[in-house]
């Protein structure tokens, strides 16, 4: 009887274990779709063989209205009866993995991963190939990352804003003032992060385009982000503002749009159904999520005070498009929306059935992520010498160098000591910038350069504040004044320039000018000025000295910045970066305020207007400026003279007098021409150059007075030529946007510029 007992109770006991166990694993599922749970695994939602369409249904079918509303927020919370575990949604890859966003950190196991250059050095490159590769890395590492539990899937970048004024504290996280490089910009990156290989619709991770849209002032005096009303022309919404998201959405077939705290035009962006459901959705067909800014929903309601209550908020905003929140106010007050009757339950449905679909598309419901493609990645995948290298070669390919009178580049045998001053000389966690990881390791400004020639350090200012009581001019003017040569790094860092921070100067901070100019003066060799920064400053004064032998620019360059500073100073590399924003003088920031949104020029005001495309008066250094150790010629190969628009038999401009036609319709369907160009490298030395394609249209609809069509970078030895072909859509490329909106090919006569090179090309009914 005993013996018996004893054995029930063992049996008892073992199935109680087993239970409990699977008690455990089913409240804390470590994955989604377990096969080795047999429940969970027959899901509809679980099987691979259907459609994720199909699947999304499955699960929506079996979710409560209290549950469905956890699928609308950042911070998803696990739901322990269908096997699905928490996830958070918002993770940052700016330009590397980064700690910012609760769904990534780093520990001991990847205590870190590649920090790239800050994109507005990386779009300094014009290399649309590197974009792509650095996006490739980027999405490795995050995937091994996810494989440890260190990351998510869903990746809120690139930031793809233009970079309208010079002040704004968050231009460093854009690539530019120009929509057309902005635009390569995103695809390129996020194909990279994004593509899974082998076609279909997987993704590797999920990039987002952000901030939607005309987003450009954070604090500027006053004026927040959070409050600020962007008044902004049709005109100026569809030529400088959305070509990039446009981009992003179809030709990068991009996961997510992330819409922005400020308004357009009186309406917050996340609650415009025209810009949302209409646009993104509508017209682009988004094949992804809606997800808000951090909180601006919340922020919609509390602080723009959009709506008279919070289900008044959670309604607009779902109705409109917003499928995922960043932040918990959807989820706290969506169900009384939906029982007030001011949100259907079927609207609560399609947005997280969107946000679903993304997750399918990741492999979130697939099982056991180890058993899936990218599955066997893991920490040996993150810092590898060659992503690493990878780092320094796109630093390398972004600096620019804006003045050189001869002095670059310089002769490690020839230099016996190398005076090394400013307060960003020895910069490491300045060089990453902000959206930052930590970094595989650093090789600052003075290490780069210690590592080639001997060096005495001072860092003249005890930051870049720069302030009377931290300024130590003695002690850098004595070391400048006994070295064979003196490499000056100033600039900016987070302080000065940052997420909720606009400059009011285009001066460098502080006292850094007389710095610089002390340190010049006293100079017994060359003085190489190098500014790093990720917006322009005016430094007219060192351009016009004769004192300062070179000026580079080189952003806020990564990691590996320091190293790939010393490459281009001592010429192992050929500096080819290009300037991706006008370098505007200091009288701008006096003159304009940052909060006027227009960007053509206005002479009955005086207001000279924004970037290149329309900016009419003096600028310290131009969009595209940079110069090489090298010297490259261009000639025309062959480009058309006369193009003929074949319009439809009865259009009205055939015998009316029309400036423009319809940028759209059958005459658009063939309507394209070559321009072959030849490149030489006239000069000794082998480089990389960018060859830009520029067209001035014919002065109609307030049209540009020059826009970039296209750019190709070439490599070339000395004395090498080579051909570059650029094929011109008449109705993309050299369209331009009328008053109301509307894109038009401009007739008459166009002018394309490469270099001094120019062409006339007349477009002609």
């Amino acid at each position: 009887m005993a013996m018996a007992a004893r054995g029930v109770l063992a049996m008892v006991v073992a199935v109680a274990v087993v239970w409990c166990n699977n008690v455990a694993r089913a409240q804390t599922p470590v994955f989604a779709c377990d096969a080795s749970n047999a429940t969970v695994s027959g899901y509809g939602f679980c099987d691979r063989t259907k459609s994720s369409a199909a699947r999304a249904a499955d699960l929506l079918g079996k979710l409560t209205l209290a549950e469905k509303v956890g699928f609308l927020v950042n911070k998803q919370a696990a739901l322990p009866r269908l096997g699905i575990p928490a996830y958070e949604w918002w993770s940052e890859a700016l330009h590397g993995v980064s700690y910012v966003g609760p769904g990534t950190r780093f520990s001991t196991l990847v205590p870190g991963a590649t920090s790239f250059p800050q994109p507005i050095l990386t779009a300094a490159s014009f290399n649309a190939s590197l974009f792509r590769a650095i996006g490739e890395v980027v999405s490795t590492e995050a995937r091994a990352m996810h494989n440890v539990g260190l990351a998510g899937l869903t990746f809120w970048s690139p930031n793809i804003n233009i970079f309208r004024d010079p002040r704004w504290g968050r231009g460093q996280e854009t690539p530019g003032e120009d929509p057309l490089l902005a635009s390569k910009y995103a695809v390129g990156y996020v194909t990279g992060l994004q593509d899974a290989g082998g076609g279909g619709d997987a993704l590797k991770v999920a990039a987002c385009c952000k901030h939607y849209t005309a987003y450009d002032v954070d604090n500027w005096k006053g004026v927040e982000r959070y409050t600020f009303d962007a008044v902004v022309s049709q005109q100026d919404l569809d030529d400088t503002f959305q070509p990039p998201f446009k981009s992003c959405v179809i030709d990068g077939n991009v996961a997510s749009v992330m819409c922005s705290y400020n308004k357009v035009n009186g309406k917050p962006t996340c609650a415009d159904k025209d810009l949302l459901s209409g646009v993104i959705r509508g017209d682009w067909k988004l094949n992804g999520y809606i997800v808000s800014d951090c909180d601006s929903v919340d922020v919609l309601y509390n602080n723009q005070h959009y709506t008279k209550n919070p289900e008044d908020a959670a309604a607009i905003t779902i109705k409109s498009g917003l499928d995922l929140n960043c932040g918990n106010f959807l989820a706290q007050h969506t169900v009384a929306a939906v029982q007030a009757g001011k949100l259907s339950e079927s609207d609560v449905d399609r947005a997280i059935t969107n946000n679903f679909i993304v997750l399918m598309r990741l492999g979130f419901f697939d099982g056991d992520p180890r058993k899936l493609p990218f599955g066997s990645l893991g920490p040996k995948d993150v810092c590898t010498s060659s992503n690493q290298e990878l780092a320094r070669e796109a630093a390398r390919q972004g600096i620019v160098l804006l003045k050189n009178t001869g002095a670059l580049p310089l002769s490690a045998k020839s230099i016996k000591s190398m005076a090394v001053i400013g307060p960003n000389a020895n910069a490491s966690f300045t060089m990453i910038g902000n959206y930052e990881g930590t970094p595989c390791k650093y090789t600052t400004p003075l290490q780069g350069l210690g590592a080639n020639v001997a060096t005495v350090y001072q860092p003249g200012c005890t930051n870049v504040g720069c302030s009377g009581n931290s300024l130590q001019l003695s002690a850098a003017t004595q070391a400048a004044a006994s070295a064979d040569v003196t490499v000056l790094v100033v600039g900016a860092d987070q302080s000065v320039e940052r997420e909720s921070l606009d400059r009011t100067s285009l001066l460098l901070p502080g006292q850094q000018p007389q710095l610089v100019s002390a340190v010049a003066n006293a100079s017994r060799g060359p003085v190489i000025l190098v500014v790093m920064s990720g917006g322009p400053f005016d430094i007219s004064f060192a351009k016009s000295s004769d004192k300062i032998s070179a000026i580079l620019w080189v952003g806020y360059p990564g990691q590996a910045g320091g190293a790939a500073l010393a490459d281009i100073l001592f010429g192992y590399h050929n500096p080819g970066g290009r300037l991706p924003v006008t370098w505007y003088p200091a009288s701008f920031a006096d003159k304009v305020s940052m909060t006027d949104m227009r960007m053509r020029p206005d002479s009955s005001t005086g207001y000279p207007g924004r970037t290149y495309r329309f900016y009419t008066g003096d600028t310290v250094y131009a969009f595209g400026d940079g110069l090489s150790y090298t010297k490259f010629a261009h000639s025309l190969v062959s480009a058309p003279e006369q193009v003929a628009v074949q319009l439809a038999e009865g259009h009205a401009c055939h015998t009316e007098h029309c400036l423009s036609v319809e940028a759209a319709g059958e005459h658009c369907g063939s309507l394209s021409f070559d321009v072959h160009l030849r490149v030489r490298n006239a000069g000794g030395m082998a480089g990389g150059h960018t060859v830009f394609l520029f067209s001035s249209p014919p002065s109609v609809h307030s049209a540009p007075a020059k826009h970039l069509l296209g750019f190709e970078k070439v490599s070339l030895e000395p004395g090498q030529a080579g051909v570059v072909a650029f094929k011109v859509d008449v109705c993309k490329d050299l369209s331009v946007v009328d008053e109301l909106g509307n894109r038009k090919v401009a007739l008459g006569s166009h002018t394309l510029h490469v270099g001094d090179l120019k062409h006339t090309l007349n477009l002609r009914v």
